[in-house]
């Protein structure tokens, strides 16, 4: 998904490095997210039945929030449940989906989807950076608008009835960019792609 990103703000550095990958070393920005993501997943799923796995002693201890700074996680859990979203409850968390746009695989997770109250959905993606500025955003946006095709699909949702939206954690600012792109949009900037070269799945952004 990171790669779509990447193609729709710079094409040539997204070919240049598809035939030349280079491994994404670990960072600080990308623990902590994953650290965030992983609190808050366990934060949403508090009152599903328990799974074999929540048993006592079954957590590894280099789990997600190993390596994150405990004060950071503390800021990011208290900036989040200031925020509207600590009091709905997620339809569905975690939504891996996988589709076909003009032969091309693209691969994704969705983080959070609601339900709203006029019969539509709102699919949510978590940031713990910093709110980009236009010209990125732009770029991001289209992580937004595959999400919303993916939910369509898998929801039968008429795609109109179908939000997408980033919310920065820190800031507490939800941002729902205007104009994504619909499926023949995405098959445009997808065309973009080298031949034989497709942004299928990617590195993890945690931000």
């Amino acid at each position: 998904m990171s790669q779509l990103v990447e193609l729709a703000d710079d094409p040539g550095a997204l070919a240049r490095r598809l035939r030349r990958p280079l491994p994404f070393p670990p960072n600080a920005p990308v623990r902590r997210g994953t650290a965030f993501h992983g609190w808050l997943e366990r934060r949403f799923a508090g009152d599903r039945l328990l799974d074999l796995d929540d048993l006592p002693g079954s957590a590894d201890a280099d789990g997600p929030d190993a390596d994150a700074d405990d004060g950071d996680l503390a800021a990011l859990r208290e900036a989040f449940e200031a925020s509207p979203w600590a009091g709905r409850t997620p339809h569905e968390i975690e939504v891996p989906f996988s589709t076909d746009v003009d032969g091309i695989t693209v691969r994704g997770r969705m983080d959070a989807v609601f339900a709203d109250a006029d019969g539509g959905w709102t699919v949510v993606d978590w940031k713990t950076g910093a709110v980009p500025d236009a010209d990125r955003m732009r770029a991001l946006s289209v992580q937004l608008a595959a999400y919303r095709l993916a939910w369509s699909g898998l929801s039968g949702a008429p795609l109109e009835k179908v939000r997408a939206a980033f919310h920065y954690v820190r800031p507490g600012r939800t941002v729902h960019p205007v104009d994504l792109l619909d499926a023949e949009g995405l098959r445009g900037l997808l065309r973009g792609v080298p031949t034989g070269e497709a942004p299928s799945g990617g590195e993890p952004s945690g931000e």
